[in-house]
């Protein structure tokens, strides 16, 4: 009985319970049983998930100190978010949570919210949307409260995170407007007037106010309870001073980052001190004290996670106080450290290249450009910027490569007999050196490598212990177990690379990886057997002998001296180097063509030094000895330097085009040869090149034009013709190789007719298209033109425009009166407009003919 009673009691009570919590009614027990479950319930839940959220998404953000940080750390990615979709898990969690909390507690009646919680609901709900970035949603959100909850105690969190997310949106001048009214109408305190004024700043910063900012982020920076915060604003405020050349402001800003020491981000303070040396004087500042500093931040191991920065400036430092051979220890040291920082490697392979290039290493200066490449943003700004400076090097790198060859091959033709005897022993005994050191190494490699795989027998690898015992031996074997053959194979590569199976392997790799091959052409090397890596006669045999091959090389390497000594004076106005390299391609006896336009530059390099004297000298040597050049005419008569000379490669290269506009070919085509061969090795020449080989094809055709471009977009890879041939060849030409013709049927509209004339007289021509033109103008109903198309060398067409199909221009005689019938009576052909491109491009006029015949 006593049971039932407590059973019925139990139901009793819950039934009231849950009659009594009803939404719709305004009871004490409703609105309490609903605001505890939002609360301790359904918000807790929401809220774990929404600082989980927050937390992975600043694990996973990087602050660019190369840049003013932002005052909220939040990655925002470029991609759009379709609906029901999300960024991140623990926000859609955290949304559901207060999406359930509000559809489930909410207590609406006559009009009126009775759940205390339902404004939390609300925030938490425009909170999670704000950080997965869907900020429309945010918005209506927290604009909802503002509406519904106007008595709420968090209106004013509200309101921030309003104009927070008009922030995001790009609205700035309404929050800074809305901003101010809240902080004029509200006495705020701690950390809401922290969070409404750092985003005021921030909205000053995006409208570029930086004063106002730094005002507002003093203030947010005494405010707020956050030392995260705290540091980061202040850090901030250091860098805005910095902006505006403040920088005694700066650092004093910074020092407060620096006091906070291990109560904020330590990254913060690193940043700090970095940015404070970067501020130092190096005229009047106490340069020992910055040293002392730089040695205890490297040395301190707590800032081991940061070393990469702390290298860097440490680099940057010695690179200021003229301690070249110091800044690129410490450049490489950053570097080493594999620093996530991918501006911060760009900036120290920039560095680096600028040094080599400074010193006239332009090699490895395009080298440490690649790598500045490879750590951008591709198409970026300072992508673009590095990118042309490679550019620049790409000539005198090639260049500089033929020469040093050309040159070593050069000094041993050139050496008697026992001298290259003499020289090949020396290296070989070298190369003998390096051979056994780099054996030696292997040996002490592969011992230890061997140790290794023995020592997984009896220890522990991979985490996994090997037992020992009869019974499971060949369990433990070295190529039994799939962790120790994995790492063997890692070893492998990383020592050997990744190597063929072949006979003598490790030959081939010893000759590639000693330095000595510096010495000797790598190609030579790689063929050359065990026997014949250490005979001197080997290499001596590799010399060139015959006087054609030797004459060959030579002019190749006086072409790249005068190449590059063009290159020096004009792209790097580098004029010690360009007068070594002319005057070493005058001592080598050159072509005559490279004589007169070398002695030319030397002069002009010698007025630009200041060395006037070997400049009259050079001036009078061209005048004396070349009097009909027009070097001789420019320096004869400086008066008329400044005009246009008739005769220079410009205005001979416009006289030209304006011939082949004219479509006279042929002429084109000969003169253009003739000026290549007077300007060799002057810029204009790949200019004078694709003139020629556009004339080529529009006289003989496809195969004629690819194969000039073809030959343009080898000789001339580096130039601006070179790259708008290569262009050519990749996407013009595979449109225009199709010769076969396009059947009428398929053709609507645009035909021509053409007269055929072969090997006219000019004049005769153009008689018959002036009476042409006067016969058509008596055609009604048609617009009609006429031209004049040079064929080929023997043939000349005159074409008329403008008839709108094949039934019109195969009948165009009957459109002529009796009259202009009789002025008319050359033979015509009618060809589509597609047809007549087919038949200029490939030449193939009679092939069309053919078929229009049969």
């Amino acid at each position: 009985m006593k049971r039932s009673c407590k059973a019925i009691l139990i139901i009793l009570c819950a039934t009231l319970l849950v009659v009594g919590c009803s939404r719709k009614k305004d009871k004490f027990i409703s609105r309490n049983f609903h605001a505890v479950s939002t609360e301790f319930n359904t918000l807790y839940n929401g809220y774990n998930a929404l600082n989980q959220g927050r937390e992975n998404l600043n694990s996973g953000y990087t602050d660019n100190y190369w840049d003013v940080l932002p005052i909220e750390r939040m990655q925002i990615f470029e991609e759009v978010v379709l609906p029901g979709q999300s960024k991140n898990e623990d926000f859609t969690r955290a949304e559901e949570k207060a999406v359930k909390a509000i559809q489930k507690h909410s207590m609406n009646i006559d009009g009126k919210e009775k759940n205390p919680q339902m404004d939390e609901a609300y925030l938490l709900l425009g909170k999670s949307r704000y950080f997965d970035q869907r900020f429309i949603p945010a918005l209506e959100a927290f604009n909802y409260i503002l509406y519904k909850y106007p008595a709420s105690d968090k209106i004013n969190q509200a309101k921030v995170w309003r104009e927070k997310t008009n922030i995001r949106l790009d609205n700035n001048d309404l929050a800074i407007e809305n901003l101010k009214r809240l902080l004029y109408q509200e006495e705020l305190e701690g950390q809401d007037l922290a969070d409404a004024t750092s985003m005021l700043a921030q909205a000053f910063l995006n409208t570029k106010y930086v004063d106002s900012a730094i005002t507002q982020l003093e203030i947010a920076s005494n405010a707020t309870k956050n030392n995260d915060e705290r540091g980061r604003y202040r850090f901030i405020q250091g860098q805005l001073y910095n902006k505006l050349g403040k920088k005694d402001s700066a650092n004093m800003a910074f020092d407060e980052v620096i006091k906070l020491n291990r109560r904020t981000p330590r990254i913060y303070m690193i940043s700090a001190h970095i940015e404070k040396v970067k501020n130092f004087d190096y005229e009047n500042g106490n340069k020992l004290e910055i040293t002392e500093l730089l040695t205890k931040l490297e040395e301190n191991r707590e800032n081991r996670p940061f070393l990469d920065k702390i290298y860097h400036q440490i680099g940057a430092y010695h690179l200021n106080n003229q301690s070249d051979t110091l800044a690129v220890v410490y450049f490489n040291k950053s570097l080493r450290t594999n620093s996530r920082d991918k501006l911060l490697k760009a900036r120290n392979y920039e560095i680096l290249g600028d040094m080599n290039f400074d010193k006239s290493i332009y090699k490895d200066a395009g080298k440490y450009y690649d790598s500045t490449l490879g750590s951008l943003v591709l198409n970026s700004k300072p992508y673009r910027v590095i990118k042309r400076k490679r550019d620049n090097l790409e000539d005198v790198i090639y260049y500089e490569a033929i020469a040093q060859v050309n040159d070593s091959i050069l000094r041993l033709v050139n050496l008697s007999d026992a001298d290259r005897l003499a020289y090949f022993e020396s290296l070989i005994e070298k190369l003998k050196i390096e051979v056994a050191e780099e054996e030696e190494r292997k040996k002490r490699e592969e011992a230890a490598q061997r140790n290794t795989g023995l020592a997984t027998v009896n220890n522990t690898i991979g985490g996994q212990s090997s037992q020992v015992g009869a019974s499971n031996q060949a369990a433990v074997f070295y190529f039994y177990n799939p962790t120790t053959v994995s790492y063997g194979k890692n070893e492998f590569i990383k020592i050997w690379g990744d190597r063929n199976l072949e006979d003598n392997w490790r030959w081939s790799s010893k000759t590639k990886s000693i330095g000595i091959s510096n010495d000797i052409n790598n190609n030579v090397l790689a063929t050359a057997t065990e026997e014949e890596l250490f005979d001197p006669q080997f290499y001596i045999s590799k010399i060139p002998a015959e006087e054609k091959e030797i004459d060959s090389i030579s002019k190749e390497r006086n072409y790249a001296y005068y190449q590059l000594g063009l290159i020096y004076k004009e792209k790097f106005k580098e004029y010690e180097l360009a007068k070594g390299k002319f005057q070493n391609l005058l001592e080598s006896k050159p072509e005559e063509r490279l004589i007169l336009p070398s002695k030319y530059n030397l002069y002009k390099i010698y007025e630009a030094l200041g060395e006037n004297d070997e400049a009259t000298i050079a001036k009078n040597e061209i005048i004396e000895k070349y009097p009909n050049s027009r070097y001789a005419t420019i320096l004869s008569s400086p008066e008329s330097a400044t005009e246009r000379d008739e005769n220079s490669p410009e205005s001979l290269y416009e006289a030209l085009y304006k011939q082949y506009e004219n479509q006279e070919y042929a002429d084109v085509i000969s003169k253009s040869e003739n000026y290549i061969n007077v300007f060799d090795g002057e810029a204009i020449v790949p200019k004078f090149e694709l003139l020629k080989a556009t004339a080529t094809g529009r006289l003989y055709g496809y195969e004629a034009y690819n194969k000039a471009v073809n030959y343009i977009a080898i000789t001339y890879a580096n130039t601006e013709e070179g790259i708008q041939a290569q262009n050519i060849e990749a996407k013009v030409l595979p449109k225009l190789a199709n010769k076969d013709f396009i059947s009428d049927d398929k053709i609507t509209s645009n035909y021509k007719i053409f007269f055929k004339f072969e090997n006219p007289e000019m004049e005769k021509v153009k008689g018959f298209q002036k009476t042409l033109d006067t016969v058509l103008k008596n055609i009604r109903y048609y617009d009609l033109r006429s031209s004049v198309d040079v064929y080929n060398s023997n043939t000349v067409l005159v074409i008329v425009h403008g008839l709108k199909n094949a039934e019109v221009a195969k009948a165009f005689d009957q459109l002529l009166n009796k009259e202009d019938k009789r002025k008319i009576k050359e033979p015509y052909f009618a060809i589509a407009s597609e047809n007549y491109q087919i038949v200029q491009i490939h030449k193939n006029l009679d092939a069309y003919l053919n078929i229009e015949n049969n």
